[in-house]
């Protein structure tokens, strides 16, 4: 017998040879949610895997965000099977093309009609497929098998993958004879995926899945028609362009035409910024433009290229910041750990704000404030403002589709804006990149160029910045007249020279290390591309420096 101690000092003695599944099984009762990892040595191991000596573990819930990806992961290859069950290979191609609210919208494209009655189909196949209980059993096998079996299963996104691995083999699951490929760690078994439900959705499926809050708890679909749409566009895009997934990118890069692709999706934004700022030229009502977006998702650089833009419409564009409305620092609002909430909207000076704004709008002449984060007061430095007839704010800050920000200034007057960066690259047919995996090491970069903090830090906080992101921004990103996706296609590419140096950095013993460890595997799936090929006007100087504007 050996000895396990788990979570906190507890111990169990269990036999040499068991499997981590069957020890989580012995302790389950003493977790509040279903436990799909372990995390030995500061690193995550499958419950698969076997006990051979005394360890200190400790199990990861679905209620962990490591433990819902690991869910949501094996829930997708649930499907793909239960999808591959009832059409067959040569009938449909299963495509995961992005996230919605609560889950994936996937695409069947081959002779299939998708509709209710289909989805209701995946579902109950699905079902039993979890009541069977299967193993996920799990091969590495040689990268030349891995590639000639997907080309045979007509996924050429995975070959092309497969073939800048550096690696001499590539880890395969099995349920029976289905075979796929997952980026990351899965459940044991089909039997650990037991909350999921499948509906129709345009013109493919919604795969809902329960959230790190609600881990047992499916909610319906709730459509983000906007969001929808603007991933949409930028999938077939990047389709059309053959830049669709990571191996494609990599294509472009080996064959040389690394400066075509930057030059192609640097058009297409200038394209989309370009086509709002002509819209909102059309309305000579609309005075105030509101761009909110999560952390890191280019709202600077975004604001100084529409103003170039109106200006090019023959308006006048005058920047707004609202973090100079915060409010004094004995008066900003604390979370539940007695830090500073500077992302709550208690934190600006809501009256204040509509007070000047108002009066900008009126014609008044304006004191305007500058917030000294040093301090932590407002101050008057002299600067003042008054609009002409040709003039229009440009308003930048987290809360500015929140209605209670702006609520005097009148509807017809306003012009908002949520900008995001929207990952619709994937890394094959059925694996995508999260679109917070993107923010989080644009701003990781940043953090230590223009801030000083290291990556740990910076990984440290991303929890609490999520936080803060779904309570003050994500609920009011379909009030925008607009949606703006701020990613590019070739960024990762530009960006793995920087965040492996500082990623690297971490110490392996660090509480960070094990999602450190994980965004350097996922950064290892990209060649890299030098940074002077980006233009100097491209949202991604912002991170890595260089930017013709003053971000």
């Amino acid at each position: 017998m050996i000895t396990i101690t788990y979570n906190g000092g507890k111990t169990i003695e269990v036999p040499i040879g068991v499997t981590y599944a069957s020890v989580a099984e012995r302790v389950r009762e003493q977790f509040d949610h279903d436990i799909v990892l372990v995390k030995s040595n500061n690193r995550y191991k499958e419950l698969h895997k076997i006990c051979k000596g005394p360890e200190t573990l400790e199990f990861i819930t679905t209620a962990q965000r490591d433990g819902m990806l690991t869910y949501e992961r094996s829930s997708l290859m649930l499907l793909c099977k239960a999808i591959r069950d009832l059409v067959g290979d040569e009938n449909g191609k299963v495509y995961v093309m992005f996230s919605v609210i609560n889950g994936y919208y996937v695409e069947i494209r081959g002779n299939v009609s998708v509709d209710d009655a289909f989805a209701a189909k995946v579902k109950q196949r699905m079902l039993e497929l979890v009541e069977e209980d299967i193993p996920l059993k799990k091969n590495n096998v040689p990268i030349e098998v891995a590639r000639s079996y997907f080309r045979e299963k007509g996924m050429p996104n995975r070959d092309k993958l497969f073939r800048y691995r550096r690696h001499s083999g590539v880890n395969v699951y099995a349920i029976h004879d289905y075979v796929d490929y997952y980026y990351g760690a899965m459940v044991p078994s089909t039997g650990h995926i037991p909350y999921f439900d499948v509906v129709a959705y345009e013109s493919g499926l919604a795969l809902l899945l329960p959230t790190q809050n609600e881990p047992e708890v499916v909610a319906p679909l709730k459509p983000q028609n906007k969001i929808f749409k603007t991933m949409q566009d930028s999938t077939l895009w990047a389709e059309r362009m053959g830049i669709g997934t990571v191996g494609e990118i990599n294509d472009k890069i080996a064959r040389g035409q690394a400066t075509e692709m930057i030059l192609m999706a640097e058009a297409r934004q200038e394209m989309d910024i370009a086509k709002i700022a002509a819209q909102i030229a059309q309305n000579p009502k609309i005075k105030c433009v509101m761009i909110a977006g999560p952390s890191s998702s280019g709202k600077t650089s975004f604001s100084h290229r529409l103003s170039v833009q109106l200006r090019g419409q023959g308006l006048t564009p005058h920047p707004i910041e609202v973090d100079n409305y915060f409010v004094d620092r004995e008066f900003t609002p604390k979370d539940e750990n007695g830090e500073y909430d500077f992302e709550s909207i208690e934190g600006v000076d809501i009256e204040g704000f509509n007070r000047d704004m108002v009066a900008l709008l009126n014609g008044e002449c304006v004191k305007m404030p500058t917030f000294n984060f040093k301090t932590g007061y407002r101050e008057y430095r002299g600067n003042t403002l008054q609009l002409g007839a040709g003039d229009i704010l440009v308003v930048e800050g987290i809360h500015c589709l929140n209605d209670r920000l702006s609520a005097k200034i009148p509807p017809e007057n306003k012009f908002r804006i949520y900008i995001s960066a929207l990952q619709t690259t994937n890394i094959d047919e059925h694996n995508r990149i999260p679109t917070s995996d993107g923010r989080l090491i644009r701003r990781m970069i940043r953090d230590a160029r223009t801030r000083g903090y290291g990556a740990q830090e910076t990984l440290a906080r991303w929890s609490s910045v999520r936080r803060g992101e779904k309570k003050n921004i994500i609920p009011f990103q379909e009030s925008a007249d607009v949606v703006f996706n701020s990613s590019l296609v070739y960024e990762f590419s530009v960006l793995k020279s920087y965040a492996e140096q500082l990623l690297f950095g971490i110490p392996e013993d660090a509480p960070e290390f094990p999602e450190a460890h994980r965004l350097l595997r996922f950064l290892s799936y990209f060649l890299a591309l030098d940074s002077t090929l980006v233009p100097q006007n491209s949202l991604l100087k912002e991170f890595i420096g260089g930017s013709v504007f003053p971000v």
